[in-house]
């Protein structure tokens, strides 16, 4: 391991989220120390989370993303990242383009999973849509909803994050002024219960809300509300790492202003405290 990340599901799991014991640590950059493969060794790698049986009809059509016995890297049945040496197997693997530096490479992961929800929902540019949370997920799932061209409002809390997508021409909306109603897509991205009742109330009848958080504790949803509303609601995880890689090759996306500082594995307690604090962006962690 290079450089790994911490994100919200990590902090979850300290909450109790799936009952993890192990190493936690998901986002990574890498370089292959050992393979059967004799080609990949040296080799600078990004790598998804999901490690399915092979053998069931999921894995099978090419998805172990859904497979029932997946193991998934630092989150279930697999030792994670934050550690000097992590195992993956090499149909799990991506090269890392030579331009892209360790230090955006790192994103690849939360940055599929925001291009997965183009994938989902095939936005058109009449689409009014908003983004729910300025976390680090947040920030990226605004920046690659504006590839659409779609009509894109990005909703926070801290007037400084919203900053870096005013920047990029992005327009924002701060939480305490009022969200807009009537919208035709919410993707929820807030990382808290309440994300999902503040989705539900912006997005008009026949509408669609995508849902990006991990939580542990229990939400409440009125479930008639989204019935006489005929609401879509859909849920979104991981995504694919080829349209992720080459955006970060192209700089179709900025990630290095995302990252707040860098500690140690020495460090890790202190890198996690750090990472949980109200307002924190990507904290990182580095094996030496």
């Amino acid at each position: 391991m290079r450089l790994a990340g911490i994100c919200n599901t990590d902090l979850e799991l300290l909450r109790g989220y799936k009952g993890f014991r192990g190493i936690p640590g998901h986002e990574f950059v890498g370089v292959v120390e050992a393979c059967e493969e004799a080609s990949w060794i040296g080799r600078r790698v990004v790598g998804e989370i999901n490690c399915g049986c092979g053998a069931c009809p999921g894995c099978l059509m090419g998805d172990p993303r859904h497979c029932p016995g997946r193991r998934t890297l630092g989150i279930s049945g697999l030792d994670g990242a934050f550690a000097e040496l992590l195992a993956l197997p090499v149909a799990n693997l991506h090269p890392v383009p030579d331009g892209v530096p360790d230090e955006a490479a790192v994103f690849t992961e939360p940055l599929a999973a925001a291009v997965e929800v183009l994938e989902q929902l095939h936005l058109a540019p009449s689409d009014r849509v908003a983004v729910l949370g300025d976390g680090k997920l947040g920030l990226l799932m605004a920046q690659v909803l504006a590839w659409s061209g779609c009509d894109l409002v990005a909703v926070g809390r801290h007037p400084q994050k919203l900053a870096l997508l005013q920047s990029l021409g992005i327009r924002t909306l701060l939480e305490q002024d009022g969200l807009p109603g009537d919208l035709d897509v919410v993707v929820e991205a807030t990382g808290s219960a309440r994300g999902m009742e503040q989705a539900l109330q912006a997005v008009r009848p026949r509408g669609r809300v995508v849902l990006k958080s991990t939580v542990a504790g229990a939400v409440s949803v009125d479930l008639s509300g989204l019935v006489v509303r005929e609401l879509t609601l859909t849920g979104s995880r991981c995504g694919p790492f080829p349209p992720a890689l080459r955006a970060l090759a192209a700089g179709r996306v900025h990630v290095e202003p995302l990252i707040q500082s860098i500690f140690p594995l020495s460090q890790a307690l202190e890198a996690f405290s750090e990472a949980g604090r109200r307002g924190a962006l990507k904290v990182l962690i580095r094996p030496r």
